[in-house]
């Protein structure tokens, strides 16, 4: 399943980095980030709470960028 999120993300390379982190988030089978439309795709593997991935993800993007907000 895949869904969109808003994103705030302030450059192109942390955006990346995001997408990276994103990615390496145990319940990711894949993810996005446009840092034009500020926007993240995140696909989830099959039987994945989105909530607690989501929590996931929002804690490993923090670390790359703290003041990143992605709304839920």
């Amino acid at each position: 399943m895949k869904k969109t999120y808003k994103i705030e993300v302030d450059c192109a390379n942390c955006a990346n980095l995001m997408e990276d982190a994103t990615r390496k988030t145990e319940g990711v089978a894949n993810a996005t980030v446009n840092f034009m439309t500020q926007k993240m795709i995140v696909e989830f593997a099959d039987g994945a709470d989105q909530k607690d991935v989501m929590k996931n993800v929002l804690k490993a993007c923090k670390k790359v960028e703290p003041d990143c907000e992605i709304e839920l």
